[in-house]
């Protein structure tokens, strides 16, 4: 037997379609059989696994005028080359699915302040209109969201924009408009002319830091003309935990539109008032890593959200 090394000294790599020759031909221990069963001629099967022996050193079949036996190295080989065989169509089909937009894993990372009013519009599209799309829903706060795109853990992500982060592409969504809501009977209750310059003076309740809604208040407080670094009661991890504090007479929050519903509808000691134009506002969006293969479907995705969005009480970004 010739030595399976290569004349530039080095082994000699078996070909896909050897291994499936003698696979065949290990399965059926009959020539004609294995050609007929992979669509081959005889002699290019022969010569095939021929050509295995001799890239491997090792005699693989026993061959008589009567039947085709395996040798001893060749029941080894046999074993392992239908594990591989089967590997590279596990990895055919694999580039199949990666090729086929809204199919296999999609792990979308989305903010705590729009999760709850979102996911359920988000759900229905892809339930409705991508059933073979995986979603995986990770809630976290932006900077591990950020965190986690950069690094290959999470795929897309929806949340407030702008991020000016290198490397990231924003896909806007929607704008929505910020309300007050204070306890019930507060002066501005059921106002919808509130000038912005009403929150000098408020007691103010807010999200815990790390959570971008609190910077973005913090910002509209400040265009208010809000010193920095006037009294701010911090004590909420959520919006649910936000409004029940200002329920309890401990002050007044602003709730995005799109979280006004699920949050306040069922509470009487609540009331809500709206500012005058230009109404305070945030702008939700997908973002991407900049660059990556599924760039198309994640703007078509994108494109579809926008549609799913219109129902709600934002100004969907025309894309």
């Amino acid at each position: 037997m010739v030595s399976p090394v290569s004349p530039g000294g080095r082994p000699r790599q078996p070909s896909l379609a050897q291994l499936r020759a003698f696979a065949a031909v290990a399965e059926h221990l009959h020539f004609r059989e294995a050609a007929a069963e992979i669509g081959m001629s005889q002699p290019a099967l022969s010569g095939a696994v021929s050509a295995l022996e001799e890239a491997l050193g090792v005699q693989l079949l026993e061959r008589t005028t009567r039947k085709v036996l395996l040798s001893p190295a060749g029941e080894r080989v046999a074993a392992r080359a239908r594990t591989v065989l089967e590997a590279v169509g596990d990895l055919l089909e694999e580039a199949e699915a990666a090729r086929a937009p809204f199919t296999g894993v999609l792990r979308l990372g989305v903010i705590p302040t729009v999760a709850p009013y979102l996911l359920p519009a988000v759900l229905r599209l892809t339930h409705g209109s991508y059933p073979d799309l995986d979603l995986q829903v990770h809630e976290e706060q932006t900077a591990s969201l950020l965190e986690g795109l950069t690094a290959g853990r999470l795929d897309l992500l929806l949340l407030a924009i702008p991020l000016g982060v290198p490397n990231v592409t924003e896909l806007p969504l929607f704008d929505e408009d910020f309300v007050l809501v204070a306890p019930k009977d507060h002066w501005l209750g059921g106002r919808a002319d509130i000038p912005r310059e009403a929150l000098k003076e408020l007691d103010l309740l807010l999200l815990d830091e790390g959570h971008c809604l609190r910077d973005q208040a913090l910002d509209i407080c400040r265009e208010a003309g809000r010193e920095e670094g006037a009294p701010v009661t911090t004590s909420a991890a959520g919006l649910s935990t936000l409004v029940q504090l200002v329920a309890g007479g401990l002050g007044v929050t602003l709730l995005p539109r799109t979280a006004l519903r699920v949050e306040t509808a069922r509470n009487d000691l609540l009331t809500t008032g709206y500012f005058a134009d230009p109404q305070p506002s945030r702008t939700i969006a997908l973002a991407m890593r900049t660059g990556t293969a599924r760039a198309a479907e994640f703007e078509e995705f994108a494109g579809a959200l926008r549609g799913a969005m219109r129902l709600l009480p934002v100004r969907v970004v025309e894309g």
